[in-house]
């Protein structure tokens, strides 16, 4: 695959992701790239300080460095800021963030030269993998050390794993056929400076929350049919009135996948209930304002991945070396945020369908727990503990990071929006709310068999039958941890929504 900086979009940066591509610079980029080089390259022998070129760094940029010392001075930067901690992300996540880096700089506003890009392609597609600690960034000015651990493998130092397999940086090059590079004026900093750490954690969270929506669209008509509930609240007049996208989809979406249950059409006519509880009645509203929500962060999230995002910022036209702020990762704190919202309440709703299954006050002639033998069998009462621990767990998570800050570098970075681990939690959050939602899917499968004779409809049949291939029903209570763990992994994937799709 092609990039073309700044129209790259999110399918592209997904599928990459997903599929594990190498991708390169379209080679009609170069010409722009070498062209602020050469220009970086010329300024750095005058006698006008520029910031990273001929200076210090950060509260040391009004220091000058004698231009013999500039290529020292890159290498001794990207050296000093290797001070990440905690565990390692992981390996896709790493590629996604290297390739956002790539197309950063191939935008041709950072003064690197293409050599510079070559080597993160070529890292890339030899399996190059610098081990990059989740922990040591503020999201301004850019993220600093977890780029460092990146741009320090490219120069031979620090660790990567190659084809998986832990290893020395010089070791690993040196098996992948490729040799460390030596950094000219400003490229450690172009280098270091940027958002992609923060962008690449987001976009992954992004990725996952959209198929938790798709996953919470398909596993809640299913609860609503295990309760025996009224498909009223999903008519099409009821949302169109309101005009809400995401609420409209969601409602066309569990229409279609419950048509045709003969649980449904049985009590169409003589159910006494007049209205179901919140967590069934509004899905569609719940859901669907999550699923705006995460289409507006994808935009931002585009935009960043296709932007230049470090400092100072290289203009050829004009001739100028501008020293400014989009280093920043404000955007990406605030979008981060807006994800781990999202995900704390499709777990929140979903925890309640499944305190709603369990209950035999509240769920039209389940049996308790749903066991066919109470009392001697505590059924998925458990589960649904297991359940809300991780709702609680997902909701303490969603606190918002970017309204903290705390001046670093000697006050001269005095403001930072906290993207990085804004950004990192999401990791927790999926995995929390993938297993919240294999409860529930584990609770509505079983509360769907209770009811036979009577069937689901095919599209749902389809992903108990799914389900069923892994995991028995639930007769006799059992060892529970690994049912849960199976369902997790099944939810994670995309089994369910291709299931569905394949469905008569």
């Amino acid at each position: 695959m092609e990039l073309e900086p700044g129209q790259v979009t999110l399918e592209n940066l997904e599928k990459i992701y997903r599929q594990n591509i190498s991708p390169t610079l379209k080679d009609s980029f170069r010409e722009a790239v070498e062209a602020s080089a050469s220009f970086v390259q010329e300024a750095s022998k005058g006698l006008d300080a520029i910031y990273g070129l001929n200076t210090g760094f950060g509260k040391l940029a009004s220091v000058k460095i004698d231009k013999n010392d500039t290529e020292k001075l890159q290498h001794k930067l990207i050296l000093s800021h290797c001070c990440g901690v905690g565990e390692p992300i992981n390996i896709a996540t790493t590629r996604l963030m290297m390739i956002l880096k790539l197309i950063s700089l191939g935008r041709g506003a950072s003064g690197v030269r293409w050599e510079v890009c070559q080597q993160i392609e070529k890292m890339i597609a030899a399996d190059v993998i610098p081990i990059i600690p989740s922990q040591g960034s503020v999201g301004a000015s850019g993220d600093l050390a977890p780029l460092a651990h990146m741009s320090a493998v490219m120069l031979g130092e620090g660790e990567a794993f190659f084809k998986k397999r832990k290893l020395g940086a010089k070791e690993a090059l040196f098996k992948a056929g490729l040799s460390p590079i030596t950094l000219g004026p400003k490229e450690g900093l172009a280098l270091i400076n940027g958002t992609q750490f923060s962008t690449a954690l987001a976009l992954v969270g992004l990725f996952e929350a959209f198929l938790a929506v798709e996953n919470s669209a398909i596993i809640s008509v299913m609860s609503l049919d295990a309760i025996m509930g009224s498909t009223t609240p999903l008519r099409a007049e009821i949302h169109h009135l309101r005009g809400h996208k995401g609420q409209i989809w969601v409602a066309n979406r569990m229409r279609a996948l419950i048509k045709g249950s003969q649980i449904r059409e049985s009590h169409r006519k003589n159910d006494d209930r007049v209205q179901d509880p919140y967590c069934v009645r509004c899905q569609p509203q719940v859901l669907g304002a999550v699923k705006d929500v995460l289409d507006m962060t994808s935009q931002t999230l585009q935009t960043e991945a296709n932007a230049v995002t470090d400092n100072p910022i290289v203009l050829c036209s004009e001739k100028e070396i501008l020293s400014g702020g989009n280093f920043h990762a404000e955007p990406i704190g605030f979008a981060a945020d807006q994800i781990a919202l999202a995900l704390a309440e499709i777990g929140s709703i979903s925890q309640r369908r499944v305190a709603l299954m369990v209950d035999p006050a509240l769920n039209h002639q389940l049996p308790p727990f749903l066991t066919p033998e109470p009392g001697l069998n505590s059924g998925y009462m458990i589960a649904e503990v297991t359940a809300a621990a991780l709702m609680s767990e997902n909701k303490f998570l969603a606190t918002p990071c970017v309204t903290d800050s705390t001046p670093t570098s000697a006050n001269q970075e005095d403001h930072v929006s906290m993207s990085a681990h804004g950004a990192y939690r999401l990791v927790q959050m999926n995995r929390n709310l993938t297993t919240i939602q294999a409860i529930e899917l584990l609770c509505a499968s079983q509360g769907i068999e209770a009811r036979l004779p009577l069937l689901t409809s095919k599209k749902l049949q389809s992903v108990i039958k799914l389900l069923r291939q892994h995991i028995p029903s639930l007769e006799q209570d059992r060892y529970m941890a690994p049912d849960i763990e199976k369902a997790s992994e099944i939810v994670a994937s995309d089994l369910l929504v291709t299931a569905v799709s394949q469905a008569d």
